[in-house]
């Protein structure tokens, strides 16, 4: 296949709804962004227009770049083709070698969580930081880890899948471990998720509303939406605190649409040395530098890798 220029790194975030592409310059400069509904439930539908996008960008630009892909799963160790996908159509699937056989180059693939990770280590809230953490909190819990500016997929693919692992220690007023799509009970994900904190404060007296509502009445002194974020508060705490005595990161990056309830970045590490296992706790938890852009933007940034 022909070399990969990377004086222009593309990259691709093929989500669920949508289709992102940015371009970014050897400096990260952005100089392009597309966007364009995925296809829904069809796999050579999504192949083609992740070749259109790249394709059209590419004469638009003028320039041929490096491709790299951020993806709602990972690729087995085994035989290369897409698991634990939500977006389930590209499971069982040989994603990369029909993208790099439609692009005619060399493609990287990555877990989005990886990619937004990636994003924030590079020249985001993480830059500097030689472990980086990112945490998505949004319609699902994710997770990815960075190592000197490189992500760590592991040996079995699954580096940082910190969502699904059960929430440790449960207090007294948590109720039975809810069922996880994964077929597991009592993941990380069922509680710290959007629609996880939401059926929690149903559970508890509370309206049918959204997080973001939530922590509006809550701060406007809602004595309801007060428990329910205190109570999310304390499992994020407890979750994150499992993270740092495994890994010990210098930083963890909140993204996703919880990351902007700005009370957490002062009430969990305010919570969590009840559960982190040293006499000092040096980790930094911040908001997400690139917004809504980083996963896409790491895409990009993983040929930044040597």
């Amino acid at each position: 296949m022909p070399e990969t220029n990377i004086a222009m790194r593309i990259g691709i975030d093929l989500g669920g709804t949508k289709i992102e592409l940015v371009a970014l310059d050897e400096s990260g400069v952005l100089r392009l962004r597309r966007r364009r509904p995925t296809p829904q439930g069809d796999y050579e539908a999504t192949v083609k227009a992740v070749e259109e996008l790249i394709g059209a960008a590419e004469r638009e630009l003028g320039q041929r770049g490096s491709v790299g892909i951020g993806i709602p799963g990972a690729e087995s160790a085994v035989d290369g083709r897409i698991k634990n996908a939500n977006s389930t159509c590209l499971i069982g699937k040989p994603l990369r070698h029909d993208l790099e056989e439609r692009l005619q180059r060399q493609i990287r693939l990555a877990n989005d969580a990886n990619c937004f990770a990636l994003s924030e280590a590079i020249d985001g809230a993480g830059c500097g930081a030689e472990v980086v953490f990112g945490v998505i909190l949004g319609t699902g819990v994710g997770g990815g880890i960075v190592v000197a500016q490189r992500a760590l997929t592991g040996t079995n693919r699954i580096a940082g899948e910190w969502g699904h692992n059960p929430l440790p220690s449960l207090d007294e007023e948590d109720e039975a471990p809810p069922p996880c799509y994964c077929g597991r009970v009592g993941c990380v994900e069922t509680w710290l998720s959007g629609p996880g904190l939401c059926r929690d404060h149903q559970r508890h007296g509370g309206e049918s509303i959204t997080a973001e509502e939530i922590a509006t009445r809550a701060a406007a002194g809602d004595s309801v939406c007060e428990a329910t974020l205190r109570r999310y508060e304390r499992r994020l705490a407890k979750a994150l605190g499992q993270v740092v005595n495994i890994l010990d990161p210098d930083v963890i990056v909140l993204g996703g649409g919880l990351s902007n309830i700005e009370r957490l970045y002062v009430a969990v590490p305010g919570l969590w040395s009840a559960a982190i296992f040293s006499d000092r706790i040096s980790t930094r938890l911040l908001h997400n530098m690139h917004g809504d852009s980083s996963g896409v933007r790491g895409a990009a940034w993983l040929w930044s890798e040597q």
